[in-house]
Order: C-alpha cells, then sequence, then structure tokens
C-alpha cells in the first residue's frame, strides 16, 4: 500500500501518517494472520468477486496479503498486450492478475512505496517465474513512468490513504494513452469525517480518516482529468473492529468499485 503525505489535507499529521502506513503494510506482507482493523486474504477476495481459477493461478501468499477493499477487474478490461499500472501494488495480488490477462505482449508495473511489500511481490514474481511484472518504489502521487505509456491503472483500497489525492487523479491522467482506463476499488463516505477522525493517523492507515465524500471523490477524479463511466458499491466489504465499524456506521464510510476514462 501507498500514500504520500503532502499539502491538500491539513488536518492530519503527514509524517505520523506516512510512518502508520508503512509500518502496518509491513505487517500486512511479512504477518497476514495478525489482528488489523480490514480483514485480508483469500476469504475475503473471493467474496468481492475475485474469480477462483484466477486466484488459482497466481501465488497464494501475495492472496494470503490481499488487503483490498472491492473488485474492479471487470471494469479495467484488461486486454492482451496492455501495459498495465497498479497503484499502491503491495504483496501484488491484483498485479499478477492483471500479468494473466495481458499475456506474454503486455506487461504490468507495480507501485509502492513499502519496501517489504515490494520485496515481497518481487521474490514470489521470481519463484513463480512471472516475467511480464516489474515493481518499483514510488509514491501514488508522482509515478515515476511517462506520460501516456500506460492503457489501463487499476488500484485498490489505497487511493484514501493519500493526503493529496488531487495529485494522484491527474498523475493518472498524464500516464494513461488517449481513452485509457482508470479501475479501481475505494473507501469513500455519505457524510464529511469530523476533524478528530481526519486527525487519527491510525484510522487513516485503516482506510478510514482519509475517505472523501463519494461526490468529492468523483469530482477530484474530473478535476483530475478523467471521466467517471461507472460507479458501484460493495456491500460485501466491511470493517472488523468496533471502532472501524462504528466509524463506518457513522458516517456512512462505503467501498465502491469505479471506471474513468481518459
Amino acid at each position: 500500500m501507498q500514500m504520500r503525505a503532502t499539502k491538500t489535507d491539513e488536518a492530519v499529521d503527514r509524517k505520523a501518517l506516512e510512518h502508520k502506513v508503512k509500518e502496518m503494510y509491513q505487517r500486512v506482507a511479512e504477518a497476514p494472520d495478525g489482528e488489523f482493523h480490514f480483514e485480508m486474504g483469500r476469504q475475503l477476495a473471493e467474496r468481492l468477486g475475485y474469480p477462483t481459477a484466477d486466484l488459482d493461478r497466481i501465488p497464494a501468499q501475495s492472496v494470503d496479503s490481499f488487503a483490498g477493499v472491492g473488485y474492479h477487474m471487470d471494469l479495467a478490461d484488461i486486454r492482451p498486450g496492455d501495459v498495465v499500472l497498479d497503484l499502491g501494488s503491495g504483496s501484488g495480488m491484483d498485479t499478477f492478475i492483471a500479468a494473466l490477462k495481458v499475456g506474454p505482449q503486455g506487461r504490468v508495473l507495480g507501485l509502492d512505496m513499502t519496501e517489504a511489500q515490494r520485496e515481497k511481490a518481487k521474490r514470489l514474481a521470481r519463484a513463480a517465474g512471472i516475467d511480464n511484472v516489474s515493481f518499483h518504489e514510488g509514491y501514488i502521487e508522482d509515478p515515476p513512468f511517462d506520460d501516456h505509456s500506460v492503457d489501463v491503472i487499476i488500484s485498490n483500497g489505497v487511493i484514501n490513504l493519500s493526503a493529496e489525492k488531487d495529485r494522484v487523479f491527474a498523475a493518472a491522467a498524464r500516464l494513461l494513452k488517449p481513452g485509457g482506463r482508470l479501475a479501481l476499488s475505494d473507501i469513500v463516505t455519505e457524510k464529511p469525517l469530523p476533524e478528530e477522525v481526519k486527525c487519527d493517523a491510525t484510522l487513516w492507515a485503516a482506510c478510514i480518516g482519509g475517505a472523501l465524500q463519494e461526490d468529492d471523490y468523483r469530482s477530484a477524479i474530473t478535476a483530475g482529468g478523467l471521466k467517471v463511466a461507472k460507479v458501484r458499491e460493495n456491500p460485501q466489504y466491511g470493517f472488523l473492529t468496533d471502532s472501524a465499524n462504528g466509524a463506518s456506521k457513522t458516517w456512512g464510510v462505503k467501498s465502491v468499485s469505479l471506471l474513468a476514462t481518459r
């Protein structure tokens, strides 16, 4: 997972946020059986809609560390030969599934700031002989790739972690080829979050504190240069702890999957 603390959201302590996110997702990579605010693993992936046939064909340890919030591969419509970028690629589950779809003529780029996640994904790719993927260090607000070089961008439960979401969507528009697609799942809210939630770095790292209202999220995508084509809710996603569930009920925190085009 992935974020970069910058200037848009003034409420959260950005250094504390980056530390919390790196710490939490290092644990996701190294100890996926640990206790978290959110569910993880294959049972979650299947409930969200990932086909078992795809999960069976990728490294099992990447599925163990899956901490996504929805399914959007159908919206992405990844085709043979495509170049795909996975923003906040984690231990690689979505990256490896995208690699199945692009085939040997395509390429999938995983981008993540957390070293433990990247190294795990690289190790799993080498062990499985998956050679049409690569994993890169960087921030989702400033991906280190050429303009108009990507056919599809995917992201799962990550953009809510960024304190500068407008830059994330502007970067996506910069990287996508004309007609390119951004397909993602993320956490949004129905009501504005209060300052005490926005200031809580732990709730940010748990994918709650940084969530935008859904209308604001869509507006940020449009302002970045993309057109929202489809949005659907994911009622099968939920949080695990009492504090996270309480926030979810009070402010309408929920998961959505979304397609936007350039």
